[in-house]
């Protein structure tokens, strides 16, 4: 499965111009956990977080202390371009929707921009992997079996907790061809072949 086919378009973003209180606006608004930062010319320049944004934005309060605090400088009119990561890690449309995903994983990163030539064309987010494995096997089984159908095959396929389990192809040529096409299709975590039948 490619990014492209999972990501959420078009992305979320900011300008590196905007105040941190307008993308802490945006965050809330579309209920993301980040976004990319863009210039006037919409090329990406960083990403800026949850995290990013809410470090200096919450004043400590007077009740909490006894010796009252005394801020020392006011947050709301710092830019994004302040406060935001500059070396973002990204990926393009075409790449493996497993290798973005460990690049979430191993990383603190929940989302990751979606970039082709400089230009963010959207986001692939942990939700977005989840929302792909939460389909339903019923779903997952009908779109296989169209694919099959499609490719003027009559293998059957049972699915079950995301595992397709494909009945006819014979010989690892045909195998490849049920791989490939099962494959491509959101929410299969494995592909298995009944017994019986010949490598």
């Amino acid at each position: 499965m490619l990014v492209r086919e999972v990501m959420s378009s078009p992305a979320v973003t900011v300008q590196d111009t905007a105040t941190v209180k307008q993308a802490v606006a945006l965050l809330e608004r579309h209920d993301v956990s980040a976004m990319p930062v863009v210039d006037r010319d919409g090329r990406l320049v960083g990403v800026v977080s949850e995290a990013d944004v809410i470090r200096d934005m919450v004043a400590p309060d007077d009740r909490a202390h006894e010796i009252p605090v005394r801020l020392t400088a006011t947050p709301f009119g710092v830019q994004v371009r302040d406060v935001m990561s500059t070396h973002p890690m990204t990926v393009d449309g075409s790449t493996d929707l497993a290798v973005a995903t460990e690049l979430m994983t191993s990383s603190a990163v929940k989302s990751l921009p979606v970039v082709e030539h400089g230009r963010v064309v959207g986001v692939v987010s942990r939700r977005d992997v989840i929302r792909v494995l939460a389909r339903s096997d019923e779903t997952i089984e009908a779109e296989i079996d169209e694919l099959f159908r499609q490719a003027g095959r009559d293998w059957l396929v049972e699915v079950g907790e995301g595992i397709a389990m494909i009945d006819g192809p014979a010989g690892e040529a045909e195998r490849g061809v049920a791989r490939a096409l099962a494959r491509s299709v959101p929410g299969v975590v494995d592909i298995r072949f009944a017994v019986g039948r010949s490598a």
